[in-house]
This record gives C-alpha cells, sequence and structure tokens, in this order.
C-alpha cells in the first residue's frame, strides 16, 4: 500500500492520459494515481480502464456525469483520498505542464522537510514557465502578485495547481465548504491552510505549457479569481480559522 496518491482531474485528455500515468508510475517513490474523469467524449475513461488492468492496485478511476468543474474534482479526489488512508495526497495536471520526475521533490518536501503542504512554484526563482505567450506570462506572474497584496499570504504562486497535502490539512478544511471552482479554488485551497497555521514551502519547478490536447482556461476563470480573491478576503474577516482534532483508531 502507497502512502501517497496523486489526483489527476481529466476532461478529454486521450493525447495524455497514458503517458502522464506510465510517468507517474516510473518513479522511484510508489505513487497511486486516481483520475477524475468529467464524462470525457474522446474515449479518456476507457484509456485509463485499459490501464487499470496492467496496474491493480495503483490506478483508480472515478466517473463524474459531466464538467462539474476542476475544485469539485479535486474535492471528490481528496474525499476518496481520505477514506482510503493517504497520507500524501497531490494535485496535478494530465498535460505534462507539471513533470511527474517533481512529485519526488514535493514528496520529500513534506516527509522529510517538515512542510505540510509544498507547492510546486513557478515563481519562487524567477518566472520558470516554458512556451507560454508572454502576454500570459505576464497576467499570471501578476496575478499572483495581487492575491498576495489582498490577501498577505507569503505565496509566490498563489493559482500554482502542482501539490502535495499532508493529510491532516485536508482533514483539517471543510472542504464541502470550499466556493470557487477554478483559479480562485487554487488561491482558495492555499489561503484557508495558511489561515489555518499549517507550514508551507514553494518548491521551484519548471513548468511546460501542453503539447498535446487543448487549455481548459477561459476569461471567466480568471473573473472569478480575480473577484473571489476580495470576496475571500473579506469574508476572513468574519470568520475563525481553527483546525479539526482528528481521533484514529
Amino acid at each position: 500500500m502507497s502512502e501517497s496518491l496523486v489526483i489527476i482531474p481529466t476532461y478529454n485528455e486521450c493525447e495524455n492520459i497514458e503517458a502522464i500515468s506510465r510517468a507517474v508510475f516510473s518513479q522511484p517513490h510508489a505513487f497511486h494515481l486516481l483520475v477524475v474523469d468529467d464524462n470525457s467524449s474522446d474515449g479518456t475513461a476507457d484509456i485509463v480502464k485499459r490501464l487499470m488492468k496492467e496496474f491493480p492496485g495503483q490506478l483508480f478511476l472515478e466517473q463524474r456525469s459531466g464538467k462539474l468543474g476542476l475544485g469539485t474534482a479535486y474535492i471528490h479526489g481528496f474525499k476518496w483520498a481520505l477514506n482510503h488512508k493517504y497520507n500524501f495526497i497531490y494535485e496535478m495536471d494530465a498535460d505534462f505542464s507539471h513533470n511527474p520526475a517533481d512529485l519526488v521533490r514535493l514528496y520529500n518536501t513534506c516527509s522529510e522537510g517538515g512542510a505540510d503542504l509544498a507547492i510546486g512554484s513557478r515563481y519562487i526563482k524567477g518566472v520558470n514557465v516554458v512556451n507560454w505567450p508572454i502576454g500570459r506570462v505576464i497576467m499570471s506572474y501578476y496575478a499572483s502578485a495581487y492575491v498576495r497584496i489582498i490577501t498577505g499570504m507569503p505565496v509566490r504562486d498563489t493559482t500554482a495547481g502542482f501539490k502535495c497535502y499532508r493529510r491532516e490539512v485536508l482533514e483539517s478544511i471543510e472542504l464541502d465548504n470550499i466556493k470557487f471552482m477554478g483559479y480562485a479554488f487554487q488561491i482558495e485551497m492555499k489561503f484557508i491552510t495558511w489561515k489555518l497555521r499549517f507550514k508551507i514551502v514553494e518548491v521551484p519547478i519548471i513548468f511546460t505549457d501542453r503539447q498535446e490536447g487543448s487549455s481548459k482556461m477561459s476569461t471567466n476563470i480568471f473573473r472569478e479569481a480575480f473577484f473571489g480573491v476580495i470576496q475571500m478576503k473579506v469574508g476572513s474577516w468574519f470568520r475563525k480559522y481553527e483546525r479539526k482534532l482528528v481521533f484514529t483508531s
């Protein structure tokens, strides 16, 4: 039984899902993989089902009824991971924008370095982004700066989606009360983790834009993040952040 579960949400990722799955399983640390598929029309789930026969007890699939959003996909995966007693739980994209080799670095940062949340950061050492148009780089970089100013959160890459959580963090967050679904979901999860006084460590990575498939980014996602940050900050003034006490037998 592995203590580490990688969660990959998918929607029409048939070009990438087999290669990324094999890359996760090829790492020197034993990772399990959960694919949360939002009713892809391109056969993504069928590819995963075929691979499950090759990787029994390592690869898992949760199929949902439609395109329900990134945030709810991860929350679905988090609950699954907690129910199955994983200690280290990862967020990762299917499109190789996150290098599977960096999973081990995130694991070591939590298991040996004492972090409760390890973030694969594009901006901890300058700007480490490959194949993005300069306009998108500028927008992403200054979006993170905007979030830091509004929230006061000491995180350089506030919208990062490549992360490792200790299970204690996810047990302490009221997952059903998470409001946002896109970039703002990533910000909200980090913000609550920080407000609960868990230790956050950023690990420098190189982010490479997808080579196969199409991006799921939209202006609505950016709009949610821009206004959601203000809403989240104001809401925090009227909320008490306390860790849950979790009893294990």
